[in-house]
C-alpha cells in the first residue's frame, strides 16, 4: 500500500446529516480499488449554502477552514458530490483570491474530484469488481456535475459495467430537477413543478431506480415522489457501486 493513492474524503452536509451510508459506501469503494483513505474528523461544510445566498464573508470563513483542513501536496480530495466539488472549483477563486496563496488554492483545486470522475478519469477504473445490481436504472445529471464539473460519461461508464444493471436514458436529462439549494426555498412552486417533470420523465423509462452523483437532487425528487405516492426508488451511485456480492 506504500504507493497507493492517498485520498481525503469530504462528506457533504446532506449526506452527513441525512444519509451517512453514502459516505460509508464512498470509503468502501475507494478502499476496494486500492486507495489509502483518510477522514478528517474536523471537516465541516464547503461553504456553498452561504455563498449561493450571498453571504460571501461567511462563506469565505468556511472556505478558509476547508483549505486548512484539506491542503496536502500528496493527497487527493474526493467527495460523493459534484455540487461540493463544483463549489471548490468555481467558487473559491472568488472568495479566496486575495486571502490565500494562489498556488495553494490551485493545487487543491487540481486534486479535488467527484467520486466517479476520480475512479474513471484519474484511476482509469470503469468497473468495480463483484458488483451486481439486477435492476433497470435511469441516471439523473445534476446541474453541478454536468455544468460545473463537466461530468457526464464517468458515471455512465461505471453503471454500464455493473452485472445485471440495465441503464435507460432519461428524456431531457440536461434539465434541472428543481432543487438548486436555496432556489427550492425561495421558489417552492416552481421547484416542485420541475421535480414533477423530472419524475414523470423517469417513470416513462420504466426504470425502478433513479441514480445520481448528488444526493441533494435525489432527496428533492424522492420527496416529491413520496408525496405523490409514486413507487420509484432513488439511490446515490456510490450505494450501487458498493453493492458487492
Amino acid at each position: 500500500m506504500k504507493d497507493a493513492p492517498v485520498v481525503d474524503v469530504f462528506i457533504p452536509c446532506f449526506i452527513d446529516q441525512i444519509r451517512p451510508q453514502i459516505g460509508w459506501a464512498t470509503i468502501q469503494i475507494l478502499e476496494k480499488v486500492g486507495c489509502r483513505v483518510r477522514y478528517k474528523a474536523k471537516q465541516t461544510c464547503c461553504g456553498q449554502p452561504a455563498y449561493n445566498a450571498g453571504f460571501w464573508k461567511e462563506a469565505c470563513g468556511v472556505a478558509e477552514k476547508f483549505m486548512k483542513d484539506f491542503y496536502d501536496e500528496h493527497a487527493y480530495v474526493v467527495s460523493p458530490s459534484a455540487s461540493c466539488i463544483g463549489m471548490l472549483r468555481n467558487g473559491y477563486e472568488n472568495l479566496l483570491g486575495k486571502e490565500v496563496k494562489q498556488k495553494n488554492y490551485y493545487h487543491l483545486q487540481a486534486r479535488a474530484f467527484e467520486l466517479t470522475e476520480f475512479l474513471v478519469d484519474v484511476l482509469g477504473i470503469e468497473k468495480i469488481k463483484g458488483v451486481k445490481f439486477p435492476h433497470r436504472v435511469t441516471y439523473h445529471d445534476s446541474c453541478a456535475a454536468l455544468r460545473e464539473c463537466m461530468i457526464s460519461d464517468a458515471p455512465r461508464k461505471l453503471l454500464q459495467q455493473i452485472e445485471g444493471l440495465e441503464l435507460i436514458e432519461l428524456n431531457h436529462n440536461e434539465t434541472c430537477c428543481g432543487f438548486g439549494g436555496t432556489f427550492a426555498v425561495k421558489f417552492p412552486a416552481i421547484s416542485a413543478a420541475m421535480a414533477e417533470q423530472k419524475v414523470q420523465n423517469a417513470l416513462l423509462t420504466t426504470a425502478e431506480y433513479v441514480v445520481s452523483t448528488d444526493y441533494s437532487c435525489l432527496m428533492h425528487l424522492e420527496t416529491y415522489a413520496r408525496k405523490s405516492s409514486i413507487p420509484m426508488k432513488f439511490l446515490h451511485i456510490a450505494e450501487i457501486l458498493a453493492n458487492a456480492s
